[in-house]
């Protein structure tokens, strides 16, 4: 081929892109990735539910209304973000107080609101995009690294979240730590969190979440009932073998020894049916959208960008880390999701919007360059 050929097609490449990114405010890469990693999803899904054509329907609806939502928010610019910060947090607070007179219970714990002709969804997960933007919006404005005062007010906010789980929390945190949190107030908290966690363990804390834990250390102490999810994961990770048994051609979970199966404990139906090298790959292409977020995030055009970006793309990092260590028996089980992967609704369309906030980012720094 010509090079002047190959260099007018290249160019026309780059055009096409160029015009696709302004018109639509969106990063192609990532985009890219995130279409990839949807359509893992689909194809896991459609073993995990016993080829259940309608819960793949209900999850593709689900990642269309995401994508659309991740589209209509990366056209926001990130200004517009940082001043609709607060009004965000508040109306996620007002949820959060409202599942906890309100909420609907599922698997022993109220998490869930119904709205009339809407789906039940779930505030806490709307809380992991509000708490890293309301900080972030809070400490673009103040000296950073932060002051004791300025830390005492970022950790009320993370408190004032009453529907937060411990990732919730982590994601605001995230934020302090990105800021230059001084190393003395982190070992501080450290050092606090000792007697704290010994009287949550003693008089906070169920019997079952303590169950948990203790199931962790040693799941065969109780193979038929708290250690039964853990025994039956690692079991489903290990027959997967290098190549796994092939796709619907796992045993765990189409003969129901593995709970969650569609949901928590997808990674495992994705192991025994596509083997170590598969979930290699899944990783490769977790930390590709990792990476690709942080570049976004590192070339922010301010502080509240670059807060809230490596927030939003650490905070997702750990959610596939909590997962994969719960899964495999290195975690306690806490019902994390795998992102993008499992069976879930108000998950999915929070995680795209939280990327529909690192696609406005990214629109803002080529508004820059020009």
């Amino acid at each position: 081929m010509p090079r002047d050929f190959q260099y007018q097609l290249s160019s026309q490449h780059q055009d096409a892109r160029s015009l696709l990114e302004r018109w639509l405010h969106i990063d192609v890469p990532l985009l890219m990735l995130l279409l990839l990693l949807c359509f893992t999803g689909l194809v896991v899904l459609f073993s995990a539910n016993g080829r259940d054509w309608v819960s793949i329907e209900r999850q593709l609806a689900f990642m269309a209304v995401g994508l659309l939502c991740m589209l209509m928010v990366a056209r926001i610019s990130q200004y517009a973000l940082q001043r609709l910060a607060a009004v965000i947090y508040g109306i996620c607070l007002l949820l959060l107080i409202a599942v906890f007179f309100f909420g609907a219970g599922a698997k022993g714990a109220e998490r869930w609101l119904d709205v009339p002709g809407l789906p039940r969804f779930q505030p806490s997960e709307l809380a992991k995009l509000a708490v890293p933007l309301m900080l972030a919006a809070y400490l673009d404005h103040r000296p950073l690294p932060p002051r004791l005062k300025h830390v005492a007010w970022s950790l009320l906010l993370i408190l004032l979240d009453l529907g937060s789980a411990l990732l919730v929390a982590a994601s605001g945190f995230i934020v302090l730590f990105i800021a230059g949190l001084r190393w003395r107030y982190i070992v501080g908290a450290i050092i606090a969190l000792i007697p704290i966690a010994i009287t949550m363990w003693l008089y906070v804390m169920h019997d079952y979440q303590r169950k948990r834990v203790l199931t962790l250390l040693n799941p065969d102490t109780d193979k038929l009932g708290a250690g039964w999810n853990i025994l039956q994961s690692t079991t489903a990770i290990g027959s997967g073998g290098w190549t796994g048994k092939g796709w619907m051609d796992g045993t765990q979970s189409h003969l129901d020894f593995l709970p969650e199966s569609h949901t928590d404990f997808i990674i495992a139906v994705y192991s025994e049916e596509f083997g170590f090298l598969g979930v290699l790959l899944l990783l490769i292409l977790y930390l590709c959208i990792v990476g690709r977020c942080l570049w976004i995030s590192a070339h922010a055009q301010d502080g509240f960008g670059r807060l809230l970006g490596t927030a939003l793309t650490m905070a997702f990092f750990i959610y596939v880390f909590v997962n994969m260590g719960m899964v495999s028996g290195i975690l306690p089980v806490v019902g994390v999701p795998l992102p993008l992967i499992s069976q879930g609704g108000t998950a999915v369309v929070s995680m795209m919007i939280g990327f529909g906030f690192l696609m406005s980012i990214a629109t803002e720094q080529r508004k820059y360059n020009g």
